[in-house]
């Protein structure tokens, strides 16, 4: 694993078109726990690489007919995790693409092994203050952490979740700021997971 800083924004276009030809028909696979931005980010980084942008749990409620919490409700946690392989085990044959998975996805060995063969991983990790600011604000979204204490409860998950997000290819904080520069810091960071020649500035 390879945890990226952030770079110039003037070199994203160079890393981009350096990218796709290297990742082949390989995803680029967000994973990290609720709350980190993987939806939002990685709409973004599709469309800074010109890739699609799919979200796990958008293509899961479609499939299913409804939402996540009502899967979680009518027919329980593990149900839903059973979808959810199949579902990303689906999508993962349709690279190259950004692809946004659930917070407990990388918890299936299959899954993790799916991800490994056919994309390349980003952890997108945040420090646990800023996770319950932004989940407190869709707690109803959110069926893990209905319980008598969402805080524990999140502590809980990142404890057990944690482990297996550390073993992606590459982690980038998530953090206050502006979307596009996390964008870059992970275009920058997959462009040298994946080989691409270092940046050259056009001499003045």
């Amino acid at each position: 694993m390879v945890e990226i800083s952030i770079q110039n924004d003037a070199t994203a276009p160079l890393s981009a078109a350096a990218i796709l030809p290297r990742l082949e028909r390989r995803s680029i696979v967000l994973v990290g726990m609720m709350g980190v931005g993987k939806s939002s980010i990685g709409r973004r980084l599709g469309v800074r690489l010109g890739v699609p942008f799919v979200d796990a749990d958008a293509e899961i409620e479609m499939a299913a007919g409804m939402s996540i919490a009502d899967i979680f409700a009518r027919h329980g946690e593990a149900s839903f995790r059973s979808g959810e392989a199949r579902v990303i085990a689906r999508l993962l044959d349709g690279g190259p693409q950004v692809l946004a998975t659930g917070g407990g996805a990388v918890m299936n060995a299959d899954t993790r092994a799916a991800i490994k063969a056919k994309g390349v991983s980003i952890w997108l990790n945040a420090d646990f203050d800023i996770l319950m600011r932004r989940i407190s604000k869709r707690k109803n979204d959110r069926p893990m952490l209905q319980t008598a204490d969402p805080a524990a409860t999140l502590r809980q998950l990142l404890a057990e979740r944690e482990p297996f997000y550390a073993q992606s290819d590459l982690t980038v904080q998530s953090r206050e700021v502006p979307h596009e520069a996390i964008v870059t810091e992970i275009v920058d960071g997959v462009a040298s997971f994946l080989g691409a020649p270092p940046h050259r500035k056009a001499e003045l």
